[in-house]
């Protein structure tokens, strides 16, 4: 009896989806941000992926997939910059106001 390769495909999918959850959320706050810029590289690696989805697949579907796919990576990518350049902003220090002691 063969499994097929979607079942596998799926539980594979399930596991990564288990594992990546405890990873997540059982990080200290002292890791998030490095944690936040190895995202946004993962993330720009599945832009170059959903690119070469949307450029050589024939079909509409996979085209638009892929489309679809690029944009919704490139939102994670910026948001990600944005949320770690805000996270940077906490660590600095802030100028003392002028007449101030």
């Amino acid at each position: 009896m063969e499994v097929s390769h979607t079942i596998i495909n799926l539980i594979i999918f399930v596991l990564a989806i288990y594992v990546g959850y405890h990873v997540v959320w059982n990080v200290t706050p002292a890791l998030h941000t490095p944690l936040m810029a190895v995202t946004n590289a993962v993330s720009a690696i599945i832009i170059v992926g959903a690119m070469l989805a949307a450029g050589l697949t024939e079909g509409v579907i996979g085209q638009v997939a892929g489309t679809v796919a690029v944009a919704l990576a490139a939102v994670n990518v910026f948001g990600g910059f944005l949320v770690t350049q805000r996270m940077l902003e906490m660590f600095r220090k802030k100028d003392r106001k002028e007449g101030s002691k």
